[in-house]
């Protein structure tokens, strides 16, 4: 990584084009980009561990050329999934977006899973990136969780910029990397502590009302902080839904053969 970060040209010119709205709901901060026509269901981006609403500003300027709403959020300081759940929506309802389609990456990732499950009338359709579906697999590789919140700044962003990897990538990756890294430094020990506590806080995804084919898996070939296997687990649920509706199905069909013939 480099030892001076200096921010690209393009984002300074989204930092003079998209305004950074600062709203107070309760004891939550918010702090989000919202760009794009408001009257059509936004898309909404929520980041991982290590980012901020601004490691989104490339989509938001090049989704909103093509008049899509994209607001950008940055995971408040929230402890447990249940005040998640309950704080975003009031974020929802603060900003008078009743529906919408719903992007997280890794930890974002499994926020907008568990939103989704809870209020699925409000989601539309769901990208979940990097992702994971349960949180025992962080829970026990940092026994540290319970003094999390008495940790230090400075160790909390180095535990969290482990997950970042240094090494030759191609130009572009050094840049989103170096970016990453500097949003890492703008963020309070507070919320990451809160950040770190939500991976390990008891959770699992169960089952969605969305049907299969309003959901977008994604998933990348260069290294990611999610160990594979949790990422795999995301894959085999859809692909054990995907059968079980096929079998169904097959079942359904094979019942209606059986009575046309007996009618016959």
């Amino acid at each position: 990584m480099k030892t001076a970060f200096s921010a690209p040209g393009d984002y300074i010119y989204f930092k003079s084009q998209v305004p950074l709205h600062k709203i107070p709901i309760g004891t939550k901060q918010w702090r989000y980009y919202d760009f794009g026509p408001k009257v059509v269901p936004p898309l909404i981006c929520l980041p991982g561990t290590a980012g901020t609403a601004d490691v989104y500003y490339k989509q938001i300027m090049s989704l909103s050329m093509k008049d899509y709403r994209v607001i950008s959020v940055d995971i408040p300081r929230v402890w447990n999934h249940h005040e998640w759940i309950q704080a975003f929506e009031k974020f929802l309802d603060a900003i008078d977006v009743h529906h919408m389609h719903l992007y997280g990456t890794s930890l974002g990732g499994f926020v907008a899973q568990l939103f989704a499950q809870h209020r699925p009338r409000r989601v539309w359709s769901l990208i979940p990136s990097n992702s994971f579906l349960d949180t025992c697999s962080f829970s026990a590789s940092m026994p540290w969780a319970p003094v999390v919140s008495w940790t230090p700044s400075f160790l909390l962003k180095r535990y969290v910029l482990m997950g970042i990897r240094d090494g030759p990538h191609e130009p572009f990756i050094v840049d989103s990397v170096d970016f990453v890294v500097s949003q890492v430094e703008t963020l309070s020990k507070d919320v990451l502590a809160s950040r770190l506590t939500l991976t390990v806080d008891a959770a699992s995804v169960g089952p969605l009302l969305l049907s299969d084919s309003f959901i977008t898996i994604m998933d990348t070939n260069d290294y990611c902080a999610i160990p594979q296997q949790l990422k795999h687990d995301v894959y085999c649920v859809g692909i054990s839904l995907l059968w079980a509706i096929f079998q169904f199905r097959l079942a359904a069909t094979l019942l209606v053969d059986l009575l046309m013939t007996l009618k016959s």
